[in-house]
């Protein structure tokens, strides 16, 4: 069994790239996410993660309908993500509106823009499932490039910003009456954390997309206290995730978004017998 488990990932290209994909994800979702639990902002990755469906469905529709094949949809779903991201923020620090309220707007504009063009697009869209329910065997190499691209632009913004963003997470009275520029802060946040959602995307799809980031680090804090330490089990546990959920789907011919996304949730599950430190 281990054996060609082994063989799998050693020898079959598309779990080569699976493979890749899923440590790449991992590593800026198990970040990210851990800001996301500590801030209490999971939702807001619920509601990016589904607006998304609009720019996946407005590339698609641009790809079928009107032959710009350089186009898709993960190209729509970045934008549309960072832009709901802002618009989030903006909204937010703006007009001092519940988030809560912006997220469930954002949310169903984004899925009503994306049935529509949907509905608009002749023939069934295999390739939009696989972004909705998740597919890791359908990386290709350029996704894989894209993803080490974001990877590269999320953590270079960590490295930098790392202590300001604990600031905000934990105190934002506090990080204002030391100068820190809470409201750029809170905005590159929130486009980091768009930018994680389109990662997650290639594993388990948007639908499934806060299980991966909201679960691994929700398991982490409960054995570990410092918020690096959380990072680090979390991207451990996104890495772990993936690679089992991804073999047990090969052999139990189950999707694969849906089995990584419910072996992290029962793994969640069975956290709780660890009482918190």
């Amino acid at each position: 069994m281990i054996q060609s488990l082994i063989s799998l990932f050693t020898e079959n290209p598309f779990f080569q790239f699976a493979l890749l994909a899923g440590i790449a994800s991992s590593i800026t979702s198990g970040i990210m996410g851990s800001y996301v639990v500590v801030k209490r902002i999971v939702f807001i990755s619920g509601s990016i993660s589904h607006s998304v469906l609009g720019g996946m469905g407005l590339c698609l529709w641009l790809k079928r309908v009107h032959g710009i094949s350089w186009i898709t949809p993960l190209d729509g779903a970045l934008v549309f993500a960072l832009l709901s991201a802002l618009l989030i923020g903006w909204t937010h620090l703006r007009f001092k509106e519940r988030e809560d309220t912006i997220i469930a707007a954002l949310w169903s504009t984004g899925m009503a823009l994306g049935i529509i063009f949907i509905s608009l697009t002749p023939g069934y869209n295999v390739e939009l499932m696989n972004f909705l329910f998740g597919n890791i065997l359908w990386v290709s190499k350029s996704d894989i490039l894209l993803i080490l691209g974001l990877d590269a632009i999320v953590l270079l913004a960590v490295f930098f910003f790392h202590n300001r963003f604990l600031a905000i997470c934990f105190d934002e009275v506090q990080a204002r009456l030391q100068n820190v520029k809470v409201n750029l802060l809170y905005f590159l946040l929130l486009g980091l954390v768009a930018i994680s959602v389109v990662l997650l995307i290639q594993v388990v799809g948007a639908i499934l997309v806060i299980a991966m980031l909201a679960i691994p680090p929700a398991i982490a804090g409960r054995f570990q206290k410092r918020l690096t330490g959380i990072m680090v089990l979390s991207i451990f546990l996104g890495i772990l995730f993936t690679l089992t959920g991804t073999s047990v789907s090969y052999y139990l011919n189950w999707p694969p978004g849906a089995t990584i996304a419910l072996g992290a949730a029962s793994a969640y599950s069975l956290s709780f017998l660890k009482k918190r430190n």
